[in-house]
């Protein structure tokens, strides 16, 4: 995340630089600081938000602390990009959404391949009829199951992560569909535990619809016997098939004719979407990914482990708070 991911992407992005770093263990933040050139080091959240010369906030923390230190960057009247998923449920993510509205100041959630070339490609292929009206998305990603020492990651601690797997990784495939499709309107899910080598679910399925009429079905299932990902978007006309996370090409098919559309991940995945950022607050762009589009996909994911989480009672930090029918627009 750091090293690589994003780090070097608020470093290398237009108009920008990184000028402060935290982390709880103080050493560990001062050795990052002194090995990218970053001047300034803290082990305290709340001395990083106050510095007077950082104007905006990235919060790069696991999800159960998101809503508690974005709630500060916002009392703060500071701009603040927050990591995916946007917080442990929807109903945090209101509150969020809330409070930077209240201050005036923007809220972004790191959904970096919004700003892939792959999906603008994409979205563009897509609302210039490639493959004629969409009516049908297939979503899903396979993978093995996590055992032994890899079963005990906080990614798979419901109290840590808000869930399993699922809401760290079917949130990027999900807000992708939001983004090439548009908001999802109504879905229906099933979660469940098949490995038991962690509390949290392993296989959650999903059947969703689009505000556009479109129709979608979902697999995450990461108790496979092998690794596989993917978006088909199905229309009147043709198909058209993206990676979500493999660096994989665009494919569409019309006619019968299939066509190859080759694209590569850029070295540092975050700093398209960075630029975006950075152009959105300097007043000469827009960036896509808001903290209403990432409540969205958390009004999604919500609706589909509710249910696992209600029978198991597992302990969480905040329990999903059901809404019924259809998203609230924020």
């Amino acid at each position: 995340m750091a090293e690589v991911k994003s780090g070097p992407a608020f470093q290398k992005a237009r108009d920008c630089s990184l000028v402060a770093v935290m982390r709880r263990d103080g050493a560990k933040a001062a050795d990052y600081a002194r090995r990218h050139g970053v001047p300034t080091w803290y082990d305290r959240a709340d001395d990083l938000i106050d510095d007077p010369q950082v104007s905006a906030v990235y919060i790069a923390t696991p999800p159960s602390s998101h809503c508690e230190l974005a709630l500060r960057v916002a009392a703060s009247g500071k701009p603040c990009l927050v990591e995916k998923p946007m917080a442990v449920n929807h109903a945090e993510c209101l509150r969020m959404i809330d409070a930077f509205r209240g201050r005036g100041v923007p809220l972004f959630v790191a959904y970096y391949r919004r700003a892939f070339p792959r999906f603008l490609a994409a979205r563009e292929l897509l609302r210039g009829g490639a493959i004629g009206k969409p009516t049908s998305v297939y979503i899903f990603h396979y993978d093995r199951l996590l055992v032994g020492d890899a079963a005990r990651i906080w990614r798979v601690d419901p109290a840590i992560a808000g869930a399993g797997l699922f809401l760290d990784l079917a949130s990027h495939g999900l807000d992708l569909l939001d983004f090439l499709l548009g908001p999802i309107c109504g879905i229906s899910g099933e979660a469940v535990n098949t490995g038991g080598t962690y509390a949290a679910e392993d296989v959650t399925a999903a059947s969703f619809r689009f505000e556009s009429g479109a129709v979608g079905t979902g697999i995450w299932n990461f108790n496979a016997a092998h690794s596989d990902n993917g978006i088909v978007i199905t229309g009147s006309a043709g198909t058209l098939r993206m990676p979500v996370f493999t660096d994989a090409d665009l494919v569409v098919v019309h006619d019968g004719r299939e066509q190859v559309l080759p694209f590569r991940n850029p070295p540092h995945v975050h700093q398209p979407f960075v630029q975006t950022v950075v152009d959105a607050l300097l007043g000469r762009g827009t960036c896509e990914s808001t903290g209403e589009t990432g409540a969205r996909t958390s009004w999604v994911m919500d609706r589909c482990i509710e249910g696992y989480y209600a029978r198991t009672h597992l302990p969480l930090p905040h329990r999903p708070v059901t809404v019924a029918g259809r998203p609230p627009r924020e």
